[in-house]
């Protein structure tokens, strides 16, 4: 077994303390506890995990090419309490989509997950859901958001789906009582992760709890930290399943590990290439959501038929676009390349407008994505493109080093008045993050008494976005102190 995270000995009763006792001569005597001790319940902790953006290459992903995928500073937070083992219950609590369900645990289908033809290992590789166990979950679903829309219930059962699974495929019959409540900064529906976010959430916190991970550590060698990351991510594509039947594994994965990947799926019949690009830098990002729905399927049918149309004229179009791609990849990769450098910049950033010039070709922009370009590339403020399907969503732009306050301050309030949602975020950040336990030393007067506890009530009364990224020590992008996280970096 990888060494676990382990409580500090002598604290919340754990063994290795000592206490004071009334001797029978009424003075105060020394003893070490001979007694073992009863295991004391694990303390609260948060597991945090970004959202994602395609950075280069959507579309043409589609047809066989490379894109670039990478992390961004908009995160999930999932707050695990453990409860006291008379509380044989499970709660799933997501208040940002009006999600709350408990569960017996008794009552939960531990024998088929158990049966030794069925039964999963935290070490174990799942590719594919098993029929009889998605079978054997239904009925838990059954009385879900029973009397909610039934659009709303098809989300809240997924989220449910996606837990159980995991839960019930990990678990076992003596699992403690729990309760996990989950907060996001993301975007839901954007195209920016946030299903996959949330599922690395679950699977961390699952593994945390059976004490399957080594680490986070400073001191942890890349390599080991590389396979907790790995076990992280497993589990959270099997999530992803349950969620979406045949994800990429793309989201998942720039979600574990942070940075970045290139990810290519040249014959659907076989697992996608994920190639992680460990030395991406971190770069500073202006997310724009446009708030103009659109559809995935029908942006992507919209390319194909394009391409059956003109193939040979579409098809450059994605040649140059996968040339785009690598470009920007073997840039990015270089050990040159500063990100804090306006010429480093310049140059990815041509890049992106290139790629969205291209884009624009195919068809798949819309005049709101193209109002922020005309909004942002044309005061110099930085480089911009839309990011994932089209059609609306989102655009990413990369911030000029240099660009004024004053001039992102008129930015701002152009975007507000036109009913566009604006986040400053940075790009290629880290993967998912544990504050262990949930106390967080703030600056404050707390922090003369160890921190501040992050308990259920104070993180369901965050105030929003801003809210939640002050509670827990990462507002503006920061990191809090206490928070760890797995160290992938090659360099």
């Amino acid at each position: 077994m990888p060494e676990p995270l382990h409580l500090p000995n002598g604290v919340n009763g754990t063994p290795g303390g000592s206490r004071h006792v009334n001797g029978g001569n009424g003075l105060a005597v020394r003893q070490r506890s001979q007694r073992k001790q009863s295991s004391p319940m694990l303390p609260a902790f948060i597991v945090s995990a970004p959202g994602k953006v395609i950075m280069f290459g959507e579309h043409a992903v589609v047809h066989g090419k490379a894109a670039i995928a990478a992390a961004i500073s908009l995160r999930s937070y999932l707050h695990v309490t453990t409860l006291s083992k008379s509380k044989r219950i499970v709660t799933l609590r997501f208040p940002d989509i009006d999600f709350l369900h408990t569960w017996n645990i008794d009552d939960l289908p531990w024998s088929i997950f158990q049966r030794p033809d069925k039964k999963k290992y935290y070490y174990d590789l799942v590719t594919t859901l098993d029929p009889d166990l998605l079978a054997a979950v239904q009925p838990h679903l059954a009385d879900v958001s029973l009397h909610k829309p039934e659009d709303i219930r098809k989300i809240h059962r997924n989220s449910a789906l996606s837990f159980l699974y995991i839960f019930l495929s990990l678990g076992s019959p003596s699992f403690h009582g729990c309760m996990y409540t989950l907060r996001s900064t993301i975007p839901i529906g954007a195209g920016l992760g946030s299903s996959a976010s949330i599922a690395v959430c679950l699977s961390a916190a699952l593994l945390l709890q059976l004490r399957a991970l080594s680490g986070p550590h400073p001191d942890q060698p890349p390599d080991e930290a590389r396979l907790q990351v790995e076990r992280i991510n497993r589990w959270a594509f099997v999530a992803e399943m349950a969620t979406h039947g045949n994800p990429s594994g793309v989201d998942n994965t720039v979600s574990t590990q942070g940075k970045a990947v290139v990810f290519q799926r040249t014959d659907y019949g076989k697992p996608p290439t994920v190639s992680p690009l460990w030395d991406f830098p971190e770069l500073p990002l202006l997310l724009v959501n446009t708030r103009q729905a659109k559809s995935t399927a029908h942006e992507v049918a919209k390319v194909g038929k394009l391409r059956d149309t003109h193939p040979k004229l579409v098809g450059n179009i994605l040649d140059a676009i996968d040339k785009a791609t690598r470009t920007a990849s073997d840039l990015l990769e270089d050990p040159e390349f500063d990100s804090e450098e306006v010429e480093s910049l310049r140059k990815v950033g041509e890049l992106m407008t290139i790629n969205h010039g291209l884009l624009v070709a195919l068809g798949v922009s819309h005049p709101r994505l193209e109002r922020v370009r005309e909004l942002v590339d044309h005061d110099g403020i930085g480089w911009t493109k839309l990011t994932g399907a089209g059609g609306g969503g989102c655009s990413i732009t990369l911030l000029r080093p240099d660009v004024s306050a004053e001039k992102l301050r008129k930015l701002e309030e152009k975007l507000d008045q036109e009913n566009y949602e604006k986040f400053e975020t940075t790009l290629g950040g880290d993967g998912v993050g544990v504050l262990w336990p949930a106390v967080l030393k703030n600056g404050l007067e707390d922090d003369d008494e160890g921190g501040m506890e992050i308990d259920v009530e104070k993180f369901l009364n965050a105030d929003g976005i801003a809210g939640v990224e002050r509670l827990v020590g990462v507002e503006g992008a920061g990191r809090g102190e206490g928070w760890r996280f797995w160290s992938v970096e090659g360099r």
